[in-house]
């Protein structure tokens, strides 16, 4: 039965793609290829206040590697591996508008889906793909209706005579890391099985095979807690030339090999270019060169007694078109974002390490004005959805932005006491560095280890016939991070109230904000 399943993949792939049964290629090929490549860009398609990376000073670069790589005879890729989407507010509200436009006008050749691209419904996602001009990848991204890829499985370039196969691959975990009712619709197949049928049908069509993933890498293929990621892939799949990572936001100083695949990755928001020369002699791959080309990034020197940035290399100018292009969707994402909504008099902690880790002020204030907002006993956020931290002085809705930038609605759900106490009990359980870890508000929970010893709403004692009124937010609501579904409880009930707003209006109402007043109380007590 298993040989027959991976057949029918294959054949769902190969129809999907339009491709039938071809002859292998002549392999006794000389040819050089150059991969460039990005991950994880989160919305960062301006500059920022440094004057540092931005797409219209990566147009420049590309385009001066693409002439000086074709006069010497080369071809050349262009290749991101996920994450458009999420991270800066000019660019969330208008759906990445301006950094799908102009990866376009860049010339980007391929995409992998990363799972932020599904931080959306999955009608933004089709919006996106078609304002570009090349292909979303995601091999094992498969629509449960059709038992077919909901994207293209890869795409086979023919450069000049010299042919290379890219397929796309996402993280497993997926469906954990996303609002679970937006893939609803999506079955997230195991990477590596699905790489395992995949390559050798790929290694028959093309000189050069390419994984351009969103999986992570794992030093030595220790991926903890977290799905396997790139090094496990090259692992356990032969026949991949070379994997091009996202996901985990590392920056290479060199390639990594693993058996004979090569792992590249490239930092994150556009920061560097990655570049990968190979050269194929008699239709042997081997590694030229790798390094990452910084855009634009300045370092901090000493000069005439003060501190001043300066270009760790050449400057960059900005491509005149593409800057044309973006200006406006800029002027127009900060008209909305500048506007000061609010004061505090200290700082809010929101910074990942310690966030996903504690007790914070931010995190008490965000789960107190969702609790507020819907009249709810009991409020409960995920440190992972808490982005950044909110300095002292103005905020503007930028700021909030920011702090939660996932446009998550408000969702409330009455619970009796029994099914509170199961539900908190799961949420103090929560491992600390993790983005699951939970902030409350309203609640102290006394644990024994793991066990749940007994639970305070607003200072008295849970019981279990009681009715409590929970909010959180529509990811954990429908399982995200591993929270108990409570989605499909009778009384549960989606607000449509937007998070970020949410914050802003409680803000807006009770400013200036004392920090004191969020002090972390021990909500846990073990």
């Amino acid at each position: 039965m298993k040989k027959i399943l991976s057949f029918m993949l294959i054949a769902a792939l190969a129809i999907f793609m339009g491709c039938t049964t071809t002859q292998p290629i002549k392999r006794d090929i000389d040819a050089k290829l150059t991969i460039l490549h990005t991950n994880d860009h989160h919305g960062h398609f301006w500059k920022n206040s440094n004057g540092e990376y931005g797409l219209a000073a990566q147009k420049t670069l590309v385009d001066r590697i693409r002439s000086e790589v074709k006069a010497g005879g080369g071809q050349v890729l262009l290749l991101s591996a996920g994450d458009i989407n999420t991270g800066i507010p000019v660019s969330d509200l208008q759906d990445a508008e301006p950094d799908f436009k102009a990866m376009s006008l860049i010339g980007y050749d391929a995409m992998a889906i990363g799972n932020h691209e599904f931080d959306n419904p999955l009608d933004v996602l089709a919006k996106q793909k078609q304002w570009v001009n090349f292909p979303f990848l995601g091999a094992n991204i498969i629509n449960k209706d059709t038992g077919k890829p909901l994207y293209d499985a890869y795409k086979i370039f023919d450069l000049n005579g010299l042919k290379v196969a890219v397929f796309g691959l996402i993280t497993q975990e997926t469906p954990l890391l996303v609002t679970p009712d937006y893939v609803k619709s999506i079955e997230f197949r195991d990477p590596i099985e699905v790489a395992k049928e995949l390559v050798p049908e790929l290694r028959k069509q093309a000189h050069v095979v390419i994984a351009l993933s969103h999986m992570g890498f794992y030093e030595g293929g220790n991926y903890g807690t977290n799905a396997p990621g790139d090094v496990t892939l090259a692992k356990s799949v032969p026949g991949i030339d070379v994997i091009v990572g996202g996901h985990t936001h590392a920056a290479f100083q060199q390639s990594v090999k693993v058996n004979h695949t090569i792992i590249v990755q490239a930092n994150d928001w556009g920061k560097y270019i990655g570049r990968l020369d190979l050269a194929l002699d008699k239709g042997a791959l081997s590694e030229e060169s790798f390094r990452m080309i910084p855009v634009n990034l300045k370092k901090k020197v000493e000069k005439d007694g003060e501190t001043v940035r300066v270009f760790i290399e050449e400057e960059i100018p900005e491509d005149a078109e593409v800057l044309a292009l973006l200006a406006p969707f800029q002027e127009k994402g900060k008209a909305e974002l500048d506007k000061v909504i609010g004061s505090t008099t200290g700082d809010f902690v929101g910074e990942r390490a310690i966030v996903r880790s504690q007790e914070t002020n931010l995190g008490n204030l965000i789960a107190k004005a969702q609790r507020l907002k819907t009249g709810a006993d009991v409020g409960v956020i995920s440190g992972g959805g808490i982005r950044t931290s909110i300095s002292k002085g103005d905020i503007t809705y930028n700021d909030v932005l920011k702090v939660q930038p996932f446009s998550n609605s408000i969702c409330v759900v009455t619970l009796s006491g029994a099914e509170l106490k199961k539900y908190l009990e799961i949420a103090a359980n929560k491992t600390p560095g993790s983005g699951a870890f939970a902030q409350f508000d309203n609640v102290v929970i006394r644990m024994s280890g793991e066990s749940l010893v007994s639970i305070e709403v607003g200072g008295k004692a849970v019981v279990d016939d009681g009715q409590y009124k929970l909010a959180t937010n529509g990811f954990a609501a429908a399982g995200g991070d591993g929270y108990m579904r409570i989605s499909d409880h009778p009384a549960f009930v989606d607000t449509g109230f937007v998070d970020a707003d949410v914050l802003r209006e409680y803000i807006s109402k009770n400013s200036p904000l004392n920090p004191d007043d969020y002090a972390p109380t021990n909500d846990v007590i073990r």
